[in-house]
């Protein structure tokens, strides 16, 4: 039995699979900081995977796009899926997920891509508006063997692509990324592709959305852009007191009640899991001056950040 490897970063991704210059996971020249993408074997990938306890898939920095061979088990959401032979598997950032192999030996592919390598004036898709990586979209689809050709020969074509010296290949590899998108929504019930939710609902999951596609804060240099209600009714173009109401009725707490309920939270992570300053961290959460971080803290928590981090 084994699990997936699914780490929180791209550099946690490649130290979980064991990456070493000298293996042949990846090609030599390879670029993990802007636009990322890059495919696998995935029996080559647990032949180099070291560890043997896996972190489950958290809401991260990447994509993946999997074809599953073998009995394996996924959890996605609320969901336990038993697959039994083949899937095609969407996972997106937003939404947790975990599968374990029930083979010995797990095969299959994978691929991973970060949002800027599928920008939409790249390839003309808004990615987190397409149905396959909506937080109520279908994400696992079990495949009968007749159907596993089709992605098994994209995915090949990406391993090909991805080594090769042609100039416009990542233009190509975004082609293919499309194919299996639009091969998975195919495969989607339409009322899944085309349903629609009440105002309500909608307002709500998309506000959720907006406020967790934020977080984690992983440099100094990166600084929330939403902190007020009043940033969030903006960008869903609606009024604040529409959106205050709505998230009332629907988690019994107030806008700012949750806004700040997520900051609070990323602030413990980061006083306890970093050596960055009080000032870097409450400039990466919006506060202008480190005073204001310090009474918010305070004010939530009753202690100081700096007796808070100890």
């Amino acid at each position: 039995m084994a699990k997936e490897i699914s780490s929180t970063s791209l550099d946690g991704f490649y130290a979980e699979i064991n990456y070493t210059s000298n293996n042949d996971l990846l090609p030599q020249g390879i670029e993990k900081e802007i636009g990322h993408f890059n495919v696998f074997d995935t029996a080559k990938v647990y032949k180099h995977h070291k560890r043997t306890k896996a972190m489950p898939y958290n809401r991260r920095m990447y994509y993946k796009i999997s074809l599953i061979k073998g009995k394996n088990r996924a959890e996605y959401a609320d969901k336990v899926i038993e697959i039994d032979k083949y899937a095609l598997l969407f996972a997106s950032p937003k939404i947790p997920y975990n599968y374990t192999s029930l083979d010995d030996r797990p095969e299959g592919f994978f691929c991973i891509f970060t949002e800027d390598f599928m920008l939409q004036e790249k390839t003309g898709l808004h990615i987190d508006e397409l149905p396959i990586f909506r937080s109520d979209g279908y994400p696992i689809f079990q495949l009968e063997e007749q159907q596993v050709h089709e992605p098994e020969s994209i995915f090949k074509k990406m391993m090909d692509e991805i080594g090769s010296d042609y100039a416009f290949k990542y233009d190509l590899l975004r082609n293919y990324i499309a194919e299996l998108i639009h091969l998975g929504q195919k495969l989607q019930p339409a009322t899944a592709i085309y349903s629609t939710t009440n105002a309500t609902d909608r307002v709500s999951s998309l506000f959720t959305e907006l406020l967790h596609r934020q977080f984690p804060i992983e440099s100094t240099r990166q600084r929330i852009q939403l902190r007020t209600p009043k940033d969030f009714a903006e960008r869903l173009s609606i009024h604040v007191n529409y959106l205050n109401k709505v998230l009332k009725e629907k988690t019994g707490r107030t806008t700012s009640e949750i806004i700040n309920s997520r900051i609070l939270q990323e602030a413990q992570i980061l006083l306890k899991q970093t050596q960055w300053n009080i000032s870097e961290i409450g400039y990466c959460l919006g506060f202008e001056e480190v005073a204001h971080f310090s009474n918010f803290f305070k004010k939530n928590l009753s202690l100081s950040p700096n007796s808070y981090r100890g």
